[in-house]
């Protein structure tokens, strides 16, 4: 039996699919899901000193697809204008009804603003041991491609769950994300894997309320973060599996503005930051193994395998970002370890592995390439239990820390160059804390005998005390 090309639509209760294989019913759906309009994306491509993506302000194409499908149907191919700013397709519609399963099924999408599988509404559906491609067709917006997920080759929103098991995603196309949930729209994938070649794109993603449970996977993104948010945010959830970002710049592992969980897996960022947080959000490792090789080279900028920071681009909410790692390593190729700058934030360790570059920088913090001048440092927690920490510590004048130790070892030295910002260091009595060079802080809670000076000294409020 010859293959048939089948575009499926289902929008309100409906899916898009641009498949090759079983037939399908064919309906009309005429209900867009009505999306804002949004800002350029400025976030992870600034920070991470890659060009920010120019957003078009082109209309859809309006090419009529012709594939074998409208031929096989005697339907004419549709196109609807939406000006919310989310493109619908030029395709054949087919039902996809609430409960269906899919399996050993090709998609493919070629034209621009186009998803293979395009899933929305109040359906829940899989599919299974299937191929998904995003081949070509660029999207004509990048902020609809990075908020929103449009021209993704998996795009979940309104209301939707889609679950994947054994498949087998690819992007090529510009701004196309492998798989993306957005707008409440919920995606459980599995045993599968997700290469994203094109530019602008990252691997997994939610934003605008999305949530995605992702379990051992083999993600590759060229552009941007195999695990990413963006505007808006959602839940994103990691178990398992291999995360590679492999661009020259704007690549971490992962990049938050949402929260993001990852345990039990390998993320590595071969010319980028390993993680970066932006504004009121968060990244939490469990038993991971994490490697950053930051290439910044933008004017102003300091190399560090953490960034945590607000950018002010819109992207993320104002507030406390948080990292927290549980066991595991993580290891730096390029500059500090930590660097906090613009924003509040807070660093918990516990049992983690650290391996520094040869900068031997455990922390920065201090005012960047970001915020208003004077009034754009840092506010960090750094939190450690049963931890082993080793490095310097640099925090400038107009930023502050707070390091609380429980049950931990600290080898190393804060501000030696002299008193700068606002430094309170709290041991427990188990703790110690080992000086490498002088260090300076401003207010010390703990036992002085569990500070080994080894031939320098350790000065609180410009007193020395060791």
């Amino acid at each position: 039996m010859k293959k048939k090309t089948i575009l499926a639509l289902i929008m309100g209760g409906s899916m898009i699919l641009t498949a090759c294989g079983k037939s399908a019913a064919v309906s009309e759906a005429v209900e867009n899901a009505s999306i804002q309009q949004s800002i350029e994306d400025s976030g992870e491509q600034e920070t991470a000193e890659a060009e920010t993506s120019a957003s078009s302000e082109s209309k859809h194409s309006g090419k009529k697809s012709e594939h074998s499908s409208d031929k096989k149907t005697g339907m004419k191919s549709k196109e609807k204008t939406d000006e919310s700013g989310d493109p619908s397709d030029s395709a054949v519609k087919s039902t996809l009804s609430d409960g269906d399963e899919v399996s050993g099924e090709s998609y493919t999408a070629t034209e621009a603003d186009e998803s293979a599988v395009d899933v929305s509404g109040d359906i829940t559906a899989s599919i299974n041991d299937s191929t998904i491609q995003k081949i070509s067709g660029d999207a004509t917006s990048a902020d609809d491609s990075s908020f929103k997920g449009v021209n993704a080759a998996v795009r979940v929103y309104g209301n939707a769950t889609l679950n994947i098991s054994g498949s087998k995603i690819t992007a090529d196309a510009q701004n196309a994300t492998g798989v993306f949930a957005y707008d409440n729209g919920t995606i459980y994938i599995s045993d599968s894997t997700v290469d994203v070649t094109g530019g602008g794109a990252g691997g997994i993603q939610v934003a605008g309320g999305g949530t995605l449970y992702a379990k051992n996977l083999t993600v590759t993104s060229a552009s941007k973060a195999a695990i990413r948010s963006d505007r808006g945010g959602g839940i994103l959830v990691v178990d398992g599996g291999t995360y590679t970002s492999t661009g020259s710049s704007g690549c971490p592992a992962i990049y938050s503005t949402a929260e993001i969980t990852v345990k039990d897996a390998d993320c590595i960022s071969e010319n980028s930051r390993a993680v970066i947080i932006e504004g009121k959000n968060s990244v939490t490792l469990n038993n991971c193994t994490l490697t950053g090789n930051d290439q910044s080279t933008k004017e102003g900028s300091i190399k560090a395998n953490v960034l945590l920071y607000q950018s002010a681009s819109g992207d993320a909410d104002e507030g406390t970002s948080v990292f927290t790692m549980i066991g595991g390593s993580m290891a730096s190729n390029s500059g500090a370890m930590f660097y906090c700058t613009n924003t509040a934030s807070i660093i918990n360790l516990s049992d983690a592995k650290l391996t520094l570059s040869d900068d031997n920088s455990l922390l920065i913090v201090s005012a960047g390439r970001w915020g208003k001048d004077g009034k754009n440092g840092g506010s960090c927690t750094l939190n450690a239990t049963d931890q082993e920490l080793q490095g310097s510590i640099t925090v400038d004048e107009i930023s502050s820390l707070e390091i609380n130790l429980i049950n931990s070892a600290y080898e190393g030295s804060i501000n030696e160059n002299g008193e700068a910002g606002t430094v309170s260091v709290k041991l427990d009595d188990s703790s110690t804390w080992t000086l490498t060079a002088d260090a300076y802080i401003t207010e010390f809670d703990g036992n002085l005998e569990n500070v080994t000076a080894s031939g320098h000294h350790l000065y609180v409020n410009g007193e020395q005390v060791i």
